[in-house]
């Protein structure tokens, strides 16, 4: 499937995501879409693994993910939502998302080798080109992150 289009199917496996990010490996950090409400909500999947690269470095004999890449697990999960809302709506010309702005952000357990990241975002609001989404980050039921995210658009040429 190289457009999505209505019909649409979950989950959204990682083949398709990256049709719809512009990141790759190793800053791809959305491995699935399981749920979805277009222009409303998502929520995602992110396995992680002993094998992401930087646990080399944080911590050596104590592997804890960045925070700041749970938040960008976190922005990425935005921008499926609002890419896969654009496609169903039969927009095909997706202009790039960049983060603009993080509030709030919470760090409640760090994330280790083996955890699932359950990835939920809801559209807050959307306001030209820019969207203000909330964010959280769930592992075994309980929130390890949480922020509040602003995303605008920006055309490429």
């Amino acid at each position: 499937m190289s457009d999505l289009t209505v019909p649409f199917h979950l989950p959204v496996t990682v083949e398709h995501i990256q049709q719809l990010l512009p990141h790759r490996y190793p800053f791809l950090l959305v491995d699935r879409v399981i749920e979805m409400v277009p222009d409303e909500s998502i929520v995602a999947i992110k396995n992680v693994t002993i094998n992401e690269p930087f646990f080399e470095g944080h911590f050596p004999g104590h592997p804890v993910m960045p925070g700041v890449l749970v938040v960008e697990s976190m922005a990425q999960t935005a921008g499926l939502l609002t890419q896969i809302s654009r496609r169903l709506k039969g927009n095909t010309g997706s202009p790039l998302f960049y983060l603009v702005k993080v509030d709030n952000a919470r760090f409640n357990a760090p994330v280790v080798p083996g955890d699932q990241l359950r990835l939920e975002v809801t559209l807050k609001r959307l306001l030209r080109s820019m969207g203000l989404f909330e964010a959280r980050t769930i592992v075994d039921g309980k929130v390890v992150a949480s922020c509040e995210l602003m995303c605008a658009a920006r055309s490429e040429k």
